[in-house]
């Protein structure tokens, strides 16, 4: 199961990851914490912009279904409003961000209950990026996976379930953007993704290597830039940040990375798979 603040989110954070699962026969399920109703348009090319100005929630939950098509995968809404990100840090009443945790909380343990997943992906304590909706779907994921285990907390949620590994997100890492950086100088040292593969790597210097875990996906690159294109009101189609040529991914970085945060059974460092550790049965080893 991996959870999301805005629908979107999915297909740039762990598509290739959840296609691979879902190719393998997997249960895959993601979760979209809100509807993505105060995202702005960033394709300029956005063929439904009359719709998106019109009806951005209705666009964005059709968006979603197409994603959803192209990854095979399960889906579910929270059913909370989208916050926005607003200059002075303010969140709009009754937005997921605004409710107690408490509040926001309950329907993520029931989905919990319901599947009864062995493994959560979420995002760190900072939501990968400092996005009021991202900062509290890490809240959240996090007080679920321990309340959906706690009998004495939500007990008209379903039977407790302990899930057995948690991890962040750490898919845009400096060891990502080195080795893209470093083959693409080697096959097109003139190519204009250089400059902004650089500032990528400017703002990473420094920060910790925290990736545990880094899942094979280069048969499923396809299947991620489709997945992330269906997004159309929320990516360019041609995104020189998103999209890279397959050739020189499979080349240099076939992954995607994870950390490990929380787990309930035995897995030796590095991995290559999220359920490492858990058995076929899905039993806890």
């Amino acid at each position: 199961m991996a959870v999301h603040a805005h629908p979107d989110d999915e297909s740039s954070k762990g598509a290739g990851t959840y296609a691979s699962y879902q190719a393998r026969g997997d249960q895959v399920t993601i979760v979209s914490c809100t509807g993505g109703e105060r995202g702005s348009i960033l394709n300029d090319s956005l063929a439904d912009r009359a719709m998106a100005q019109r009806d951005m929630a209705g666009l964005r939950h059709a968006e979603m279904a197409a994603a959803q098509r192209i990854l095979g995968v399960d889906h579910r809404w929270l059913g909370f409003v989208d916050s926005g990100m607003n200059d002075d840090g303010s969140v709009p009443p009754n937005s997921f961000a605004a409710i107690p945790l408490e509040i926001a909380v309950e329907p993520l343990v029931r989905v919990i209950r319901e599947l009864r997943p062995q493994v959560l992906v979420t995002y760190d304590e900072n939501g990968g990026y400092p996005h009021p909706d991202h900062i509290r779907c890490h809240e959240v994921s996090m007080e679920a996976y321990r309340a959906a285990a706690d009998a004495d907390r939500y007990p008209d949620a379903g039977e407790p379930w302990q899930i057995a590994k948690v991890y962040y997100d750490r898919i845009f890492n400096l060891e990502r953007m080195d080795a893209l950086y470093h083959a693409l100088v080697e096959s097109d040292p003139e190519s204009p993704r250089l400059e902004p593969l650089q500032g990528a790597r400017d703002r990473l210097t420094g920060y910790p290597k925290l990736a545990t875990t880094h899942v094979p996906v280069g048969d499923f690159l396809e299947t991620r830039d489709a997945a992330l294109r269906a997004h159309e009101s929320q990516v360019s189609p041609d995104s020189s940040f998103f999209f890279w040529p397959h050739d020189l991914v499979r080349r240099a970085w076939p992954y995607e990375d994870f950390q490990l945060v929380e787990s309930k059974v035995h897995t030796e460092m590095p991995e290559s798979d999220l359920f490492s550790g858990i058995d076929d049965d899905g039993f806890r080893a």
